[in-house]
């Protein structure tokens, strides 16, 4: 049967491809912004001055209510006081939630520190984690556990990573190779990851995205192929390569979450900390759930030929969306 899918589905893709292509996409329309802008006063630690600006009259009317600020922090007309303990903290912003309203943030200390992020939404907060003072390492105890916990959440909700990784250990035979293999695809993307948010490599997120669909494409297809391959025979060079890949993918997430300014290197460490988490988690519910599927009676080989094919199909659609959203570029 394989021998048989795989020529009519290669026939069958250009098709596919060219129907999604034909198909124009719906028209954007344009988006309300503003900008919260936090300048610290010189000569006065831990007092802000705050500016607001809106795109439109309706918006200025939200912002009689801006926004929620670190609750040691004091607004008084358009300065902000957030005394000796500085500004650290969420600042929220309520009514943008379930808006389609983008809002800048950008904040500056007198030591020149910047940070700047943009709110939608979907995501209507952010964490300030202030700038390094004499607390030391007591000031990274909320990095190290937000980011932390970012890059466990990104595995356990990246959908495409997830999918990888369980095709990763359906495929891999053995503890050893399977270390191995996990082990060559975290060095991969540390690598790519730390590259792209240090700005030493850039590539286009899109193209990025479908190339990523694709890896899990492949993997599935080399856990139903009957004869030997180099995927079986050294997985870890196969999930080196495939680990560059989505070390850019995890890059682009993190970039759009924001990183503190001065502490950069703590949360990229473990962001990809969690990251590791959340795959070895993956992988002992996956090597769990095939112990438990052996001893029940359906044929173990069944359950995980379906399960392939179900990712594999999936995957498969990923790819064409993502290949035509590269080709025909955003909506206008």
């Amino acid at each position: 049967m394989n021998r048989w899918c795989l020529p009519w589905l290669a026939r069958l893709l250009p098709f596919l491809l060219a129907v999604f292509l034909a198909s124009a996409p719906a028209n954007g329309h344009e988006l309300n912004s503003a900008s919260l802008s936090l300048t610290e006063v010189e000569g006065h630690e831990g007092r802000f001055l705050v500016r607001w600006q809106a795109s439109s009259s309706t918006l200025q009317s939200e912002l009689a209510t801006p926004a929620v600020f670190p609750s040691p922090c004091k607004l008084d007309g358009a300065v902000l006081d957030c005394g000796q303990a500085g500004l650290v903290g969420a600042i929220e912003l309520p009514w943008l939630e379930g808006t389609e309203t983008n809002v800048m943030v950008v904040i500056e200390w007198r030591s020149g520190s910047r940070l700047v992020r943009v709110l939608t939404g979907s995501d209507p907060s952010v964490v300030v984690y202030g700038i390094p003072s004499s607390a030391g390492l007591r000031a990274l105890k909320p990095i190290v556990v937000d980011y932390t916990w970012l890059g466990v959440e990104h595995i356990l909700t990246g959908f495409d990573h997830l999918l990888f990784v369980v095709a990763l250990t359906l495929l891999v035979r053995g503890g050893r190779k399977l270390v191995g293999a996990v082990t060559a695809f975290t060095v991969a993307h540390s690598l790519t990851l730390a590259c792209a948010v240090f700005g030493w490599l850039t590539l286009p997120s899109p193209p990025v995205e479908a190339a990523i669909a694709l890896s899990i494409v492949l993997v599935c297809g080399e856990c139903i192929r009957p004869t030997d391959s180099l995927a079986r025979r050294a997985p870890w060079a196969v999930t080196f390569a495939f680990g560059l890949l989505h070390g850019l993918g995890f890059a682009s997430s993190l970039l759009d979450i924001g990183l503190p300014e001065r502490h950069v290197p703590t949360a990229l460490l473990f962001f990809n900390v969690g990251v590791e988490l959340g795959q070895l988690g993956v992988i002992a519910l996956v090597v769990a759930l095939s112990l438990v599927a052996a001893r029940v009676p359906v044929q173990p080989a069944t359950v995980r030929r379906g399960l392939v094919y179900a990712m594999g199909g999936m995957a498969g659609y990923w790819s064409i969306e993502r290949i035509v959203a590269t080709l025909t570029g955003p909506s206008v």
